[in-house]
């Protein structure tokens, strides 16, 4: 069932994005050969607990972390380690946060060091294959239009979308309906109403879009070692167009 969300209730989890988007501000200082992902986790554990917040990851489904750190062919899922990340990784970073009982996700991807040009080609597609996404996410418009936005951008900047993990509806719960695929054909599926709230977190491939998952249930990577990237914001549908909440908003207090 879809839970649409009151002007309140999207305000309450615009201060979550916003504690969510300050801590990804802070990351990106961190991130730098030598640095390790369990630093990270450590930093954002301490982050939400100094601002009253829960990393709601943390707990779910038997998941041990506040974040989800995938390197290099990892698409998601990835466990935070102590192993030092080196010059040309990339880094996705992943999280939930709990303010109060309001949600917001948010996932970014970093390059490490230097990183080559195949690789900065992936991430700078990726972030503006979800802008398309959410350029899309209006009321009126249906789920297929978000899906084939993203899918053709990425496509015809020959990256592949992976279609296994998609985005989903948020808040009460961290997933709830609807399924937000990165992939579709235009006019098709649920349409958008004022007062959903949603996560487009748009996976792309330097190689094959298909996944496969590690002996440890959670950590998927590419079936054939390519690199991955990711990009999501929660946003609102709202009748003057998407709300993005976990976008860094300087004049937000």
């Amino acid at each position: 069932m879809i839970q649409l969300k009151s002007k309140n209730e999207i305000a309450e989890m615009k201060k979550s994005g916003q504690l969510l988007a300050k801590a990804h501000q802070h990351i990106k200082t961190m991130i730098r050969p030598g640095v390790t992902t369990w630093e990270i986790e450590e930093y954002v554990n301490e982050f939400l607990e100094k601002h009253g917040a829960i990393p709601e990851e943390k707990g779910f489904q038997g998941y041990k972390y506040a974040t989800c750190a995938s390197v290099n062919d990892e698409i998601c899922h990835g466990f935070p380690n102590k192993k030092p990340l080196k010059n040309g990784d990339i880094v996705t970073i992943d999280m939930v946060v709990n303010l109060n009982g309001a949600l917001s996700d948010s996932a970014w991807s970093y390059a490490v060091g230097d990183i080559s040009d195949e690789a900065k080609h992936l991430l700078k597609t990726t972030e503006e294959a979800l802008n398309e996404g959410i350029k899309q996410s209006i009321v009126g418009k249906r789920l297929g239009d978000i899906g084939f936005a993203i899918q053709q951008y990425a496509e015809e900047r020959g990256l592949s979308v992976v279609r296994e993990f998609v985005g989903h509806g948020i808040g009460p719960t961290m997933h709830e309906d609807p399924p937000v695929a990165h992939y579709g054909r235009p006019g098709r599926g649920l349409r958008l109403r004022e007062g959903m709230t949603i996560t487009i977190e748009p996976m792309l491939n330097i190689g094959d879009w298909r996944s496969k998952v590690d002996p440890n249930g959670w950590t998927a990577r590419t079936i054939d070692g390519s690199l991955s990237a990711q990009y999501e914001h929660t946003l609102a549908i709202t009748k003057d167009g998407p709300a993005i909440l976990t976008a860094l908003d300087e004049s937000f207090d």
